[in-house]
């Protein structure tokens, strides 16, 4: 038997919602998972790219062993109804840009679970499969909506479960993912994040989240070019993102710009806007990227509101 999975990458943070909010994008890795015929062949995982996007697809955060992080997390499902993972076989189809900010390592976790679920007779549910993806990823906001498509906040609570919640993004605001040609590790972006924060830029964080939130939910323009703000990550992560101050500060004053923020941990930058000046914002992204001699992909994005979804 195989079964195949296509998940959605994904943007997390949105500003001051950090480790809390994510938002799934239409951009896919494919995972499938086979049970293999001969007993005794152990598991095999294989790596693909998609051609078009080779030079986004460094596959190094992949590995094809017993560290790949798809099968780790099938094996605590299977560990989770009490059998042991032996005799499969794990191939991932990678077409989102990996260590850029955009969910590659959530969007195979959540594939490889949903087809191991599958496999295994569907014996987790929707609450204990994002329970086990977040324990493999270490925080559930991009595998929630990796899982469940949309915006979503999500919280991990003492007992391991995940508290999380579906918002309305508002169709008629645009995004733009900015991506770069370099990667930016994970590590090594929370890394630079201080151990501890003060009380004035934790309580700044608290009010521009719930503005957020609202802003959101009311369509609010006005107060979401506010909301965006963010004084927990950004300040530390632009560091390590050349040109991001000099692109924030291009459409600072752009009316129908929204704002522009760091997509998880960097460095590809999502940019919020409506009515229609993407071609604008992709001009002017270049153009100042090019001055970094970074190379980039652009792409002009709506929400992917499905989330994860089998392949026939």
């Amino acid at each position: 038997m195989k079964v195949s999975y296509k998940v959605p990458a994904t943007t997390a943070n949105l500003g001051p919602g950090f480790d809390c909010l994510g938002m799934a994008l239409p951009i896919y890795n494919i995972i499938t998972i086979e049970e293999t015929v001969m007993p005794s062949t152990g598991i095999e995982v294989n790596v693909m790219k998609d051609d078009d996007n080779a030079e986004l697809l460094e596959l190094n955060d992949l590995p094809e062993d017993k560290d790949n992080i798809v099968l780790k997390a099938v094996e605590m499902l299977y560990s989770l109804v009490g059998q042991e993972a032996n005799e499969l076989k794990i191939n991932i189809n990678t077409n989102i840009p990996i260590a850029r900010g955009l969910g590659s390592s959530a969007s195979v976790i959540v594939g490889g679970l949903l087809a191991a679920n599958e496999l295994l007779g569907f014996p987790a549910d929707e609450a204990a499969l994002l329970s086990i993806a977040t324990e493999a990823e270490g925080h559930p906001d991009n595998v929630a909506p990796a899982l469940l498509g949309g915006l979503v906040m999500s919280s991990m609570e003492d007992d391991g479960s995940i508290l999380y919640r579906k918002l309305n993004w508002p169709q008629e605001w645009h995004i733009t993912a900015c991506i770069p040609d370099f990667e930016l590790a994970t590590n090594v972006s929370r890394s630079v994040l201080p151990e501890n924060v003060s009380l004035k830029d934790a309580s700044f964080n608290s009010r521009r989240l719930a503005m957020l939130i609202h802003a959101i939910n009311t369509k609010d323009v006005k107060l979401m070019k506010v909301a965006l703000e963010d004084r927990l990550h950004q300040p530390y992560r632009e560091k390590l993102i050349p040109g991001f101050k000099e692109i924030k500060e291009a459409f600072k004053h752009e009316e129908d710009v929204l704002g522009t923020v760091i997509s998880g941990a960097g460095p590809a930058i999502i940019i919020i806007s409506k009515n229609n000046i993407l071609d604008k914002i992709q001009d002017t992204v270049k153009e100042i990227w090019d001055n970094f001699n970074i190379h980039s992909e652009i792409k002009n994005l709506t929400v992917e509101l499905e989330g994860a979804s089998k392949v026939e």
